[in-house]
């Protein structure tokens, strides 16, 4: 069983439907602990603003049980899902996150359009070594396009997590990995062929 954590700001409904699409025998989207503690693998989506993000997961009494399982089992992260799990935002002025990992989530220069949005092409870091170690990756090609949406990018202080690069006014981290934990910029269920393949990487891990 997936557990698609829902605290209201997420897509839920497309990213349901691409896991189904992808093979997934079950999927549950839910708010509730015991559920997302209880699942084989974890999907943090979102879509807005990581304060609100924050404090709804807090008010959920989510932030610590995501924490808690984020490297027990697999774990994908998807758009704010991805930012969230960094130690602070600029978004807001300052925006504590769950600080799964050091480092910052910045926001585009304003010399550029705002949000970055549609498809773009993704950079593999160290191409034949980072697809062997991250699931997600895999037979995925190194210049791949997928769909984007969004203004702040993250900046991890450990640069060993960097999976993906893309170019928007300058290089921005576009994914990142840890063992069995894949977090992504772009949204794999909005990216047609290539994001389904991705997330059939996911399913079957």
């Amino acid at each position: 069983m997936i557990a698609l954590i829902d605290y209201g700001m997420g897509n839920l409904r497309s990213v349901a439907k691409a896991l189904e699409a992808a093979g997934a025998q079950e999927v549950k989207v839910t708010a509730h602990a015991k559920v997302i503690a209880k699942a084989q693998k974890l999907v943090l989506p979102g879509v807005g603003a990581m304060n609100e993000a924050i404090a709804e997961l807090k008010k959920l009494k989510l932030a610590e049980v995501i924490k808690e399982h984020i490297f027990k089992k697999p774990f994908l992260g998807i758009c704010l899902g991805l930012q969230l799990l960094f130690t602070e935002s600029e978004e807001g002025g300052r925006t504590l996150g769950l600080g799964v990992f050091e480092g910052r989530v910045k926001r585009f220069s304003n010399k550029l359009k705002v949000p970055h949005m549609g498809w773009n092409n993704i950079r593999t870091q160290n191409s034949e070594l980072r697809t062997q170690k991250c699931f997600a990756l895999n037979n995925i090609p190194a210049n791949a396009h997928f769909y984007f949406c969004h203004s702040y990018y993250v900046v991890p202080e450990d640069k060993s997590l960097i999976a993906t690069t893309t170019e928007y006014g300058g290089e921005f981290v576009s994914s990142i990995s840890k063992d069995n934990l894949f977090a992504c910029q772009f949204h794999p269920e909005k990216s047609q062929s290539v994001g389904l393949r991705l997330l059939e990487n996911f399913v079957r891990l």
